[in-house]
């Protein structure tokens, strides 16, 4: 059991039964004397990705979730869906193709991720920060090209299309944020 106090950003609870995680925690107390002060939290549920917001009082106790992070392993694409693996029990898993879509640009075989597992089932995919991934098309370079020009289109290996420096050239390796999908810097 938690308690108010225990709450801080990233730490995963249970709410009506489902995994939730805490993005947003603030503490009010109140002016009145001898009210209790009031714990403000925005959370998302980890099944259905919805963004809820809940006010607790102080003192009061929330369950802990059977919520744990397992390092693991993307394999493959299947008809839309991604198939990961734990790499401590190696378990298989299957994401379905609506969470699978957002995640899939950043994704190569092998890529290692960590799975957030509720109840014995995968329920979240947190990618590493950067993933290294070719350049698959994009325009010539442009000669004199310095860093600070305007940057043009490219296509990665994976589909991802993304904003490079006009020195890129197809078939170089670059690093790219998995928060925004922005160029980083050449691999």
């Amino acid at each position: 059991m938690y308690t108010t106090s225990d709450f801080k950003k990233g730490l995963v609870i249970q709410q009506d039964g489902a995994p939730c995680l805490i993005i947003d925690v603030s503490f009010q107390s109140p002016s009145a004397r001898g009210a209790n002060t009031m714990v403000k939290t925005r959370y998302r549920n980890l099944i259905t990705g919805q963004v809820l917001d809940k006010t607790f009082r102080s003192g009061d106790k929330v369950d802990e979730a059977d919520f744990g992070r397992n390092k693991g392993q993307f394999l493959y694409s299947d008809g839309g869906r991604g198939i990961f693996m734990d790499l401590e029990t190696y378990e298989q898993f299957e994401m379905d193709q609506d969470n699978f879509s957002e995640i899939a640009p950043y994704l190569l075989d092998g890529t290692e991720v960590v799975l957030g597992l509720f109840e014995g089932r995968m329920v979240t995919v947190e990618l590493p920060m950067t993933v290294e991934l070719t350049v698959a098309e994009t325009a010539p370079v442009i000669k004199n090209a310095t860093a600070t020009a305007e940057m043009k289109d490219a296509i990665l290996e994976t589909g991802l299309k993304i904003k490079v420096p006009p020195y890129m050239e197809a078939g170089q390796r670059i690093r790219v944020d998995t928060r925004d999908g922005r160029f980083i810097s050449r691999a």
